[in-house]
């Protein structure tokens, strides 16, 4: 059981670890957006393509008050609650078993 326990507590890093980079993926495109980088350079549209399905739900919601933008903030907040859940109960699944 102690190896189970272990693959499980590995795959709480992996998830974390994933969060993270969602987060700093989210920071650059957030940067991106202030300084009106090349929309066709094909690093940027990568970025795109990652946060775009992250944001979608939160533009629906009216969080834009001028030109500002509010929707990564809730995503952030959104991302922090779900990465939290997902890995302490990876956690306390692991610690069970072992």
């Amino acid at each position: 059981m102690f190896i189970l326990a272990e693959i499980v507590k590995s795959i709480a890093l992996f998830v974390s670890l994933v969060f993270n980079i969602l987060y700093f993926i989210l920071i650059i495109r957030i940067i991106i957006s202030w300084v009106g980088a090349d929309p066709y350079n094909e690093i940027v549209r990568v970025i795109y393509k990652i946060t775009d399905p992250l944001l979608a739900p939160f533009r629906a919601l009216p969080l834009r008050i001028g030109a500002i933008d509010f929707s990564p903030i809730v995503a952030f907040l959104v991302l922090s609650v779900v990465k939290s859940l997902v890995v302490n109960l990876l956690y306390q699944i692991a610690y069970r078993i072992g």
